[in-house]
């Protein structure tokens, strides 16, 4: 077709997206005088994308195309060129419009699917979307169809589906019938996508894989049932009977796995529990039986499974499982002697070895309770009770003061047994508690008798503390007293009265050098008296606050090794001496002392001055 309007000569040629060759294809002849040329050629599938796909035979206007064009990416080419001789002014344009065809076919979004489903999952309920697209652009060509192609593997009562109008994305899978995974536990579906192209529709396919986790299509029902089954009174978490049963979903599932419950057991004697390897149901003994209380028991036992029971129906289904009744036979046996309550008793002051302290009661637990009932010690690391085998008196075996390392706070603790005559005879055991009475049995004593103290124009003083073991009252606050004529050069503050447990012995002015021994007595607050040495040390100290004699004592025995000689004389004849003085002149003297208070035997001396007392 020629056209020429104004200056230029426009031709359109048709090309069919659906041609695939042989190439180069004719497509027709540009229409123009003979006598002219057509030159300098530009534009789409010339010099443009898509290059080098036309062809223009510059003086006879055939026209080819040397390739397959794709409408989906160009609808129409422009090509343009000038006629030749150089002084016209006409230009030709030369249109190729593309025809649309059915060349793609509807691709799947994934090349495989996977998901995974129950057993019991009910008929009906969408599984899985696939989803595909078609690249042309005719309304015709890009809608297509899904279907199913294939399932493996086949089952005749079951049936995947997928939604068939006409769609241009999703595909939804569903199933009709029941799913059984001892059948198949994975299906793999071949999903097609078909477009509606003439003559020839375009078509892929997809995978879509289904695995079926197993369910609990069966019940668990109990098996090998027996009669009564015997728990000894007195057990305690022991297994006394393994219940069985019979499942026939997939072992070691959860539609498989047992659950066991007890009923009817008030007082929760008893506890099951599973056996992972067997589905046993291992019944225990939770809290020990008696068998005076209660010597038969009824229980109910039903077994579950750990995920619900269903049906293929719609409604789904039940968890009832496997019930058993259960008889429990509960035996006797030899029980040991229980106590009556075993009152503290207390050991009263001044009591003497067999005194009676209490008698033991006890009694056979057992219906049959007739057994003769002996009794024994058994813990009593003072020895201080005896108990009589026959009747449980207990007696006191010797004395025990309250402060023996054996009681704590006054309190001694001992252990009896009450045995029985069974076979196997039975041993209970109680303790009993014996609370020692308060006396007043330990004179004062004090923590430190010696000291040290600084010559000093001035007054200085030492801590003096006394202690007792006995309790309140009859130990402290003490009262303490310097004994003998020593008011000029020794004195205690306070000097009357009860001090507490310390009392400060302060050195008068006038106090010599040297050692000097006082005597000081000690009374409790009940009166109890104690008589004690005090040594005390005066030196000159370098430092007043921390006195210290030990290096001037010890230097009074350091010498030259020059008058070792007239030492040795001296001392042999000062020996003589005072032999000579004992025989003649020396005669002890005896500090009286009562005979009901606990005393210490102490040594007199002079604290006054130097003297040539005896002792």
């Amino acid at each position: 077709l020629e056209v020429q309007k104004r200056n230029w000569i426009i031709q359109t040629f048709m090309i069919n997206e659906s041609y695939s060759g042989p190439f180069p294809h004719y497509l027709g002849k540009v229409e123009i005088d003979s006598s002219l040329n057509i030159v300098e050629v530009t534009g789409q599938g010339k010099n443009e994308e898509p290059r080098d796909l036309i062809s223009l035979n510059q003086k006879d206007g055939h026209v080819l195309i040397l390739g397959p064009v794709d409408y989906e990416k160009y609808t129409i080419l422009k090509v343009r060129g000038r006629i030749k001789p150089i002084h016209t002014l006409t230009k030709v344009g030369i249109n190729f419009e593309i025809i649309d065809a059915n060349d793609n076919p509807p691709i799947f979004n994934q090349t495989a699917y996977e998901i995974t489903i129950n057993e019991s999952t009910l008929q009906g309920i969408e599984l899985i979307n696939v989803t595909a697209t078609d690249s042309d652009s005719t309304e015709e060509y890009k809608t297509f169809l899904f279907s199913i192609d294939s399932v493996i593997p086949e089952t005749e009562d079951l049936e995947f589906t997928i939604n068939k109008v006409p769609y241009f994305g999703n595909g939804t899978i569903s199933f009709k019938g029941c799913l059984d995974h001892k059948k198949a536990d994975r299906y793999t579906i071949i999903v097609k996508a078909t477009d509606l192209g003439k003559p020839k529709p375009l078509f892929s396919f997809t995978n879509v894989t289904v695995n079926i986790n197993p369910g609990n299509r069966h019940r668990p029902m109990f098996i090998n049932q027996t009669g009564p089954v015997r728990v000894k009174e007195g057990e305690e978490n022991v297994i006394f009977s393994r219940l069985q049963v019979k499942d026939e979903d997939t072992k070691g599932t959860k539609g498989w796995n047992a659950v066991y419950a007890i009923h009817g057991d008030k007082n929760n004697n008893f506890k099951i529990k599973t056996d992972p390897q067997t589905n046993e149901g291992l019944l225990y003994v939770n809290k020990p039986l008696d068998y005076e209380d209660e010597s038969l028991k009824n229980i109910t036992i039903t077994v579950e499974n750990e995920i619900p029971y269903f049906t293929s129906s719609m409604s789904g289904g039940n968890n009832r499982g496997g019930t058993r009744q259960m008889t429990v036979i509960v035996e006797d046996v030899n029980e040991p002697p229980v106590f009556d309550e075993l009152k503290p008793i207390s050991l009263p002051k001044d009591v003497e070895v067999g005194h009676h302290l209490g008698t033991i009661v006890s009694r056979d637990p057992d219906v049959k309770g007739t057994r003769r009932i002996r009794y024994t010690k058994g813990e009593d690391p003072a020895n201080l009770v005896s108990v009589d085998p026959e009747t449980g008196k207990i007696t006191t075996a010797r004395i025990l003061d309250r402060e023996s390392h054996y009681a704590k706070d006054g309190v001694y603790v001992i252990t009896v047994n009450a045995v029985d005559s069974g076979s196997p005879p039975q041993t209970g055991t109680a303790s009993l508690s014996i609370y020692i009475a308060r006396e007043n049995d330990n004179a004062p004593s004090l923590i430190v008798n010696t000291f040290n103290m600084c010559q000093s124009d001035k007054s200085s003083w030492v801590n003096v503390t006394a202690v007792d073991p006995d309790e309140d009252p009859f130990s402290g606050p003490f009262s303490f007293k310097l004994l003998g004529d020593v008011k000029k050069m020794w004195r205690i503050n306070p000097e009357q009265g009860f001090a507490g447990h310390s009392v400060n012995l302060t050195k008068g002015q006038n106090v010599y050098s040297g050692l000097h021994k006082l005597k000081l007595e000690v009374s409790d607050f009940q009166g109890k008296k104690s008589l004690h040495y005090l040594s005390v040390f005066v030196c000159k100290c370098s430092d007043a606050t921390k006195p210290d004699c030990s290096l001037r004592k010890a230097a009074g025995f350091t010498v030259g090794m020059g008058a070792l000689g007239i030492l040795f004389f001296c001392i042999t004849l000062i020996i003589g001496l005072l032999f000579l003085t004992f025989f003649v002149s020396c005669e002890p003297e005896k500090i009286p002392m009562d005979d009901d208070e606990p005393v210490q035997h102490l040594m007199k001396s002079n604290t006054e001055e130097p003297g040539s007392d005896c002792y």
